[in-house]
């Protein structure tokens, strides 16, 4: 009987298992097949047998089974070649298990094979996960290149670099791949160009790409896709243009999902509606990837009704398409219809992954949904089998503070298997901030400028909790710490997109053209404003100044700026977009909600964390944000 290669590679993996473990009787009555097949049509003295069996129990996700096989191979003294390392050193990754790392490096190197590209690049990735960056950097900067380095080998130990994120190991591979005269390769410069943006190098990904003789599709869509992943829209729609100014090939579906990313990135809506059109043109509508990129790009304009039908108009949804629709409401602080499609996707018999529930998460977080927030999470273990990772408690420590329990979210931090980051701190001290908790703010920040002591943000927020508090010797106190250690607050700023031209503004800004307009006319609406009952918040306010300055502060902020030139360069009717790097402060948001009553006008406030739709004088958010 011949049994196809892979059924019975697969059969044995399955046989294999069994073999090796003890059983019951009725057990092993039960398996007597399986064990006979593995006797049968498994040669133990055949390497190429064990390489094929190592490899097939990695790729199934059988990591100790895996690095069992390889054991039992070594005790049965059977030579390995340069096939056997890379997937046991692999499976070493996947476990986390330096020590069995370890061993099978030292085994690498005693059969000659630790200068082998693909034993390199599995060593690289293994240490890196592992947590011994230097035993990586020492793999990346080796002073022996094996002779047979190819152009492939070389990209197969760029990719692992790319997986490392580390720049000292990235730039030792650059220095063989130039050694061994493999710089110049293009497959080789796009992996570098990738490996170094993957380190947060977006400028030596630039000069890899500025320094290439010459560049593919795949070369420029790379750089477009550095730039749109790290939010410089600007620069990617440049290289954009630069690549038709080229020629440098027919862009394709990669190019419009990028510069889509880009679109919702900026906020850039007009822009990101004609590249839509194209989408359309090119027939890529019904490419799921391309039609998720079209439902985040509207999402993140302000358009959940336009990327709701972009969803609807899919012939086919995948885990991504659904996450980022939910993601899409929750945003909008739309929490009710983010559920609803989060049912419908599990009724539809998709399974939600690790992302979609940060996503239905968020959504709870955004709307105050307490109980169902609860639901979820819990869920996520007891229904489908997935631990919740920092993301998860971040959004329920975001949900309990903002909901006013704060000892709770407190409590659920102290109670997380996994590791604790700036995140949940972060959001544990911006709920102290609402709820005007000192003491639990300054546990929080405590423990953040251990994490991020270089962001000035958390020093700024514990000021305005003091503020709060009247405690203004510790308001000092902070104002102290960060001009010492030489900390810079990120300037406010609003974005406002104009007949496909966006405007800048930054808070008292004189800059802009139409600046003594603007001011002229936002003392017009302030006579309105207190004729509909409007008194300044000034708790945005920290410094210990009179009420009459602290006025004139909270007037001039970047958002209000934004709202007047809309107004007054809009036609009547049409909504206003405004994008807003931090968190609106209150007193803004009151103005405008104002203000979309006093004009009849819709404004939609894109801040840091979500999205405000203000009509007649309301806002989506319901004030709870």
């Amino acid at each position: 009987m011949k049994i196809p290669y892979t059924i019975s590679l697969q059969l044995l993996t399955i046989s294999f298992k069994i073999h090796k473990n003890h059983f019951s009787t009725t057990a092993a009555a039960t398996n007597t097949n399986l064990t006979t097949l593995f006797n049968k049509y498994f040669d133990r003295t055949d390497v190429y047998s064990w390489n094929s069996l190592i490899a097939e129990l990695a790729r199934g996700g059988d990591s100790c089974e895996s690095l069992r096989a390889f054991s039992w191979m070594r005790k049965l003294d059977i030579k390995p070649n340069r096939s056997t390392f890379p997937c046991a050193i692999k499976s070493c990754s996947a476990l986390f298990d330096l020590n069995s790392g370890k061993q099978a490096h030292q085994q690498a190197l005693v059969f000659g094979f630790e200068s082998d590209v693909f034993v390199s690049s599995a060593l690289i990735d293994m240490y890196s996960k592992c947590g011994k960056l230097s035993n990586a950097r020492s793999e990346g900067n080796g002073e022996e290149v094996g002779t047979s380095v190819d152009s492939v080998a070389m990209i197969s130990v760029l990719s692992a670099c790319s997986r490392v994120s580390n720049k000292a190991v990235s730039e030792g591979v650059h220095g063989v791949a130039i050694k061994v005269g493999l710089d110049k390769v293009m497959g080789v410069e796009n992996t570098l160009l990738d490996a170094y943006a993957k380190c947060g190098e977006v400028s030596l990904s630039r000069k890899v790409f500025d320094d290439m003789a010459e560049k593919d599709v795949v070369s420029w869509n790379s750089m477009i896709a550095v730039y749109a992943q790290n939010g410089l829209s600007t620069d990617a729609f440049e290289v954009f243009h630069g690549m038709l100014k080229a020629g440098g090939g027919k862009y394709n579906e990669v190019t419009l999902s990028t510069l889509l990313l880009a679109c919702a990135h900026e906020g850039a809506l007009r822009v990101g509606m004609c590249l839509h059109d194209q989408v359309i043109k090119m027939g890529y509508v019904n490419n799921v990837i391309m039609a998720t990129s079209i439902i985040d790009m509207y999402c993140k304009c302000g358009q959940a009704e336009m990327a709701r039908n972009a969803f609807d108009g899919m012939k086919k949804k995948n885990v991504r398409s659904w996450t980022a629709m939910i993601a899409g409401y929750g945003m909008h602080g739309f929490a009710r219809e983010a559920l609803d499609v989060f049912y419908q996707m599990i009724w539809a018999g998709v399974k939600p992954n690790y992302i979609t529930f940060i996503s239905v998460l968020a959504a709870c977080s955004h709307a105050g949904f307490l109980d169902e927030g609860w639901r979820w999470f819990n869920a996520m273990s007891h229904e489908y089998n997935l631990e919740p990772g920092v993301e998860h408690y971040g959004c329920m420590v975001d949900l309990l503070g903002r909901a006013g329990y704060i000892k709770e979210a407190y409590n659920l931090i102290k109670s997380m298997k996994v590791r604790r980051d700036f995140v949940l701190w972060g959001s544990l001290l911006a709920a102290c901030r609402i709820h005007k908790d000192v003491e639990l703010a300054e546990i929080s920040a405590r423990e953040l400028f251990k994490l991020d002591p270089s962001n000035c943000g958390y020093y700024v927020l514990l000021a305005n909790i003091y503020a709060d508090a009247g405690r203004w010797k510790d308001v000092e106190r902070m104002r102290i710490l960060v001009k010492d250690r030489g900390l810079v607050k990120p300037p406010g700023y609003s974005l406002v997109e104009l007949k496909g031209r966006v405007h800048v503004f930054l808070v008292g800004d004189k800059e802009h053209p139409q600046h003594e307009k603007i001011y002229k006319y936002l003392e017009e609406l302030s006579v309105k404003l207190q004729e509909a009952g409007y008194v300044p918040n000034m708790a945005s306010v920290l410094h210990d100044v009179d009420e009459e300055e602290k006025e004139m502060i909270v007037r001039v902020h970047s958002e209000k700026l934004a709202v007047a030139f809309g107004v007054m360069n809009s036609f009547p009717g049409s909504i206003i977009h405004v994008i807003k790097n931090l968190r609106v402060c209150g007193d803004c948001h009151t103005v405008i909600k104002l203000i979309s009553k006093i004009v009849n006008r819709e404004i939609i406030v894109r801040d840091a964390k979500r999205f405000h739709h203000f009509k007649d004088g309301l806002c989506s958010c319901g004030d709870y944000w």
